[in-house]
């Protein structure tokens, strides 16, 4: 007889087991931390045309990093739709610059990162049966063609776009035998033997043995950039740009899609929480320093500041010092170390102003009032701030330095120190930024100065040497951002627009 287990003998084994799982379950609660967020898989949407390089990347990135990876292919027209009304996910990953620039039209991105540039190529079976070597070639009788829809597919996008300069578009786009929704959809319809060609990508040829590329001169300027978007709608902004960060990596994901045949941008070095080195003239603190933690947190990074006159931190850099971004007081102090960096940006100026106590007690209103008797005057040191060299520049070009010198009762390496000493009755008169006065207007009074060499102009610069370019050009965005600009003008800069 087949064993029957007794009823009540059901009911307690079972209850055993459900007590014995909710037993786990309390203690894997009381392990883990109470405040330890759950990891919610990233969810990517991904062209088509770069699913090869991505699905290796998102492989490694997850077995690396622990963190699941959730990719949505699709025509980069159609998934950026999707985006607009679903306005949820994390990255975008388009195969072209033009839906990035739909994208940040629509208000949906947020950090964009380089990754590769591909070229668009007739591609046919492999040996070239019909003998297509031109665009013109494509409009015989009896040749099948398959393009890549213009309005949702980067491919058909770009493929129009340098079609319509060469004046093939209208004619080619009539023989057409079909509009894919997806590159690879074009290329499946050649090896299927469904067409005789299509345009597709360099890249997408490479991935299929059986067909082969033809590069024409009216294709030449139908190339595409891709890169990574972190979206606005990102729920876990720090995860979704280190993912962005590992796939544009020279040693992670770039070398994915150089396997893939794509032509990659320069990336940095991978690291899961980078330290980098920024270097400022302390003038540029009260109004950087805001942006600069605001940074570290989204991008999950570590910053190093080192604010100091920028005398000193050009002697650090000719001494062999590296830091991965410089800050710098004015052009002059950039100019001297220019050759270890990337062309600089101007971001902010500025003006240079006389800084007296409250109530302006010895009546001074202007530079020549330096040189009058018994005067305590302060100055930044020449050779260790922009602001000294600036400072010595000014009273040489009006012939003053030399009557000022005398009157000269402290000398320090920012304008701050000055200040203090100001405040502190050391001093009856200092020569500042004006940035240096917004936060102590309740105790100083400003006296305007004009003419030339007045004003001081801060540039910003990433290094040519840094393994974390991409991130400090990330940060020089931040810097420029309006919020960061609404922070600048507030400390008693005024903004510049972002020129080399």
């Amino acid at each position: 007889m087949p064993y029957r287990m007794n009823p009540m003998r059901s009911i307690l084994w079972g209850s055993l087991v459900a007590i014995g799982i909710l037993v786990g379950l309390l203690v894997w609660n009381q392990r883990r931390p109470a405040n330890a967020p759950v990891q919610e898989p990233l969810v990517v949407y991904c062209a088509a045309g770069l699913k090869t390089a991505v699905e290796a990347v998102a492989k490694d990135y997850e077995r690396e990093q622990k963190t699941s990876v959730q990719i949505q292919y699709g025509g980069s027209g159609t998934l950026l739709s999707n985006l607009r009304v679903a306005q949820r996910g994390d990255v975008f990953i388009p195969a072209d610059t033009s839906f990035v620039d739909l994208g940040n039209s629509n208000r949906l991105l947020a950090e964009v990162l380089p990754l590769a540039r591909m070229s668009a190529v007739i591609v046919v079976a492999q040996g070239n049966p019909k003998n297509i070597r031109s665009i013109q070639d494509l409009l015989r009788d009896g040749v099948r063609v398959s393009l890549g829809n213009p309005d949702s597919v980067a491919i058909g996008t770009v493929a129009r776009a340098a079609l319509t300069r060469s004046g093939d578009w209208v004619a080619l786009s009539a023989r057409a035998l079909v509009f894919k929704p997806t590159v690879n959809d074009v290329a499946n319809d050649v090896k299927l033997g469904a067409v005789d060609a299509g345009i597709v990508w360099d890249v997408t040829v490479a991935q299929y043995p059986e067909l082969e590329a033809v590069v024409v001169p009216e294709l030449s300027t139908a190339r595409s950039e891709v890169s990574v978007c972190v979206l606005q709608s990102s729920t876990q902004p720090t995860e979704a740009l280190r993912f962005a960060r590992y796939l544009s990596a020279r040693d992670r994901g770039l070398r994915r899609f150089q396997e893939s045949g794509f032509k990659v941008m320069p990336g940095d070095v991978w690291k899961s929480r980078p330290s980098v080195l920024f270097y400022s003239g302390s003038v540029n603190r009260l109004a950087a320093e805001p942006t600069l933690r605001e940074f570290e947190q989204r991008e999950g990074v570590d910053i190093t500041r080192v604010y100091n006159g920028c005398g000193i931190l050009t002697a650090q850099i000719r001494s062999g010092q590296r830091p991965d971004a410089y800050f710098a007081c004015d052009v002059s102090f950039m100019d001297t170390v220019q050759a270890e960096f990337q062309p600089a940006v101007a971001l902010a100026q500025t003006p240079l102003v006389l800084a007296v106590r409250k109530g302006n007690p010895k009546a001074i209103s202007g530079l020549s009032d330096l040189t009058r008797t018994n005067l305590k005057v302060g100055l930044c040191q020449e050779d260790q701030s922009a602001l000294g060299a600036l400072s010595a520049r000014l009273l040489r070009s009006v012939g003053l330095w030399d009557s000022v010198k005398s009157n000269l009762a402290v000398q320090a390496p920012t304008g701050d120190l000055l200040i203090n000493q100001l405040r502190s009755g050391a001093l009856d008169v200092a020569l500042v930024y004006a940035a240096n006065t917004s936060a102590v207007l309740d105790a100083v009074e400003v006296v305007r100065l004009t003419g030339p060499g007045t004003i001081a102009i801060q540039p910003y610069a990433v290094s040519r040497n840094s393994d974390h370019a991409q991130l400090m050009s990330r940060l020089q965005q931040a810097l420029e951002s309006k919020v960061s600009r609404d922070r600048f003008v507030s400390a008693g800069f005024q903004w510049q627009e972002s020129t080399p």
